[in-house]
């Protein structure tokens, strides 16, 4: 039987962009603007366009479009701040990056991190998220387990070289 409800990830950012969600690009950029709003009251186009490594007209076009959806606040040279759905939605989506990025590092996953994270983000389920973080947690209360995950993963690497 053939699935016909199957996309590829381009295909289901188009399926959420339809229903007005976020596709990940907004993602970014939202999340990048809670970052900000952390640690000052507002962002500015030329932080976000710094921080995200785009130029300032790609990061106004999509602030414009967070600003349709009723995220943030925003004047055309003007700051940026978040709405209150806006920061609620920000505060998950940081916190989303932060389960996955510290999963990955309990998995030992160290030079392609950012990157990994960044890309495992924006296609995880919610009930996926929920159990790393549960994992997570689990990791942290049983340090021993952690280290005898870290030394068999060790042991593991180098005897896999051997056989190749």
């Amino acid at each position: 039987m053939i699935n016909e409800n199957f996309y590829t990830v381009r295909g289901y950012e188009l399926l959420q962009a339809e229903r007005g969600l976020l596709t990940s690009s907004m993602e970014d950029y939202l999340e990048m603007i809670y970052r900000i709003s952390m640690q000052e009251e507002y962002a500015r186009i030329n932080q976000l366009s710094k921080r995200l490594n785009v130029r300032p007209s790609s990061a106004t076009k999509v602030v414009q479009k967070l600003g349709k959806l009723n995220l943030i606040d925003y004047e055309k040279y003007g700051v940026i701040k978040l709405t209150e759905r806006g920061e609620v939605i920000g505060k998950y989506l940081l916190g989303r990056h932060e389960i996955i990025q510290e999963f990955l590092k309990n998995l030992g996953v160290e030079d392609t991190l950012l990157k990994e994270t960044e890309l495992m983000e924006h296609c995880i389920s919610s009930e996926t998220l929920k159990s790393m973080h549960i994992f997570n947690e689990f990791l942290q209360m049983n340090q021993d387990i952690k280290k005898q995950y870290r030394s068999f993963k060790s042991n593991y690497l180098v005897n896999d070289k051997k056989t190749k």
